[in-house]
C-alpha cells in the first residue's frame, strides 16, 4: 500500500516540475519580450535626440515584442489549464497523455523564428 502512495506522490510532484518549468518558460518569453519593447523605445527616443526619422519609424521590434510578452502570458495561462487537468486526471487515477501544449508552443515558435530569419536576412551584408 505504501509504494502506491510513493508512486502518486511522485506522480504529483512530477506534474508540479512540469508546470514549474512551463511557468518559467513564460516568464522568460515575458522578459524577454519586455526587454525587446524597452529597447525599441530606447531607439525611438535616439532617433527623435539625433533626428533620424528612419529610426523612428521602425515598429517591428515594438511589435514583436509585445507579441513575445503576450505569448508568455498565453503560455502561463494554458500552462496552469494542463497543470490542473493532469492534475485531476492523476488522483482519478486515469491519466492520458497528451502534446498539446508542446506542440502548440514548438509551431508558434516555430513561426516566430521563421519571421525573425526573414526579417533579418536583408540585415547582413
Amino acid at each position: 500500500m505504501d509504494s502506491n502512495k510513493d508512486v502518486k506522490f511522485r506522480e504529483h510532484l512530477a506534474n508540479e516540475r512540469t508546470f514549474l518549468a512551463w511557468i518559467r518558460t513564460g516568464i522568460a518569453l515575458m522578459g524577454f519580450g519586455f526587454v525587446i519593447v524597452k529597447f525599441a523605445l530606447f531607439l525611438k527616443q535616439l532617433s527623435l535626440m539625433f533626428n533620424l526619422p528612419e529610426m523612428a519609424q521602425n515598429t517591428i521590434s515594438g511589435i514583436t515584442g509585445v507579441s513575445m510578452v503576450a505569448f508568455g502570458v498565453i503560455l502561463a495561462g494554458l500552462s496552469l489549464w494542463q497543470y490542473l487537468k493532469m492534475e485531476k486526471q492523476i488522483s482519478r487515477e486515469e491519466y492520458r497523455s497528451t502534446a498539446v501544449l508542446p506542440i502548440l508552443v514548438s509551431f508558434i515558435l516555430l513561426i516566430g523564428g521563421i519571421f525573425l530569419i526573414i526579417y533579418l536576412l536583408p540585415t547582413i551584408t
